[in-house]
C-alpha cells in the first residue's frame, strides 16, 4: 500500500523559515502532479502550491514570493521551502500526489497524513 510521508513541520517565529518534504513509501511506477495543501483550524483545506512532472509550478496568491515548491524526480520527493513565515501560515500542511503504483493501470490521488506548521508572532 502506497502512502505519502511528510516531514519538516514545526514551530517557528514570524519571519523564519521551514522546509517540508514528502515522498511515497513503497514502490511506485510514476508520479504526475505533486503539491501541498493546508488547513487552518475552522477553515477549509486550501491549495498552497503544485508542481508538475515537467517542473511547472502554481502558487496560491497568499504565498507567492515567499514559498517555493520543487521536486526531485530521482527521489520521488516534493519539497516546500517556506520563507518569511507569518502567523496566518499556521496550519496542518498536507502533501498530495497523483501517482501510479506498480501493476496498476491508472493514476490515483493520494494524501499524506499532514504535518503541523505553527508560526508564532
Amino acid at each position: 500500500q502506497v502512502q505519502l510521508v511528510e516531514s519538516g513541520g514545526g514551530l517557528v517565529q514570524a519571519g523564519g523559515s521551514l522546509r517540508l518534504s514528502c515522498a511515497p513509501s513503497g514502490r511506485i511506477f510514476s508520479i504526475n502532479v505533486m503539491g501541498w495543501y493546508r488547513q487552518a483550524p475552522g477553515k477549509q483545506r486550501e491549495l498552497v502550491a503544485t508542481v508538475s512532472s515537467g517542473g511547472g509550478t502554481n502558487y496560491a496568491d497568499s504565498v507567492k514570493g515567499r514559498f517555493t515548491i520543487s521536486r526531485d524526480n530521482a527521489k520521488n520527493t516534493v519539497y516546500l521551502q517556506m520563507n518569511s513565515l507569518k502567523p496566518e501560515d499556521t496550519a496542518v500542511y498536507y502533501c498530495n500526489a497523483d501517482l501510479r503504483a506498480p501493476f496498476v493501470q491508472n493514476y490515483r490521488n493520494y494524501w499524506g497524513q499532514g504535518t503541523q506548521v505553527t508560526v508564532s508572532s
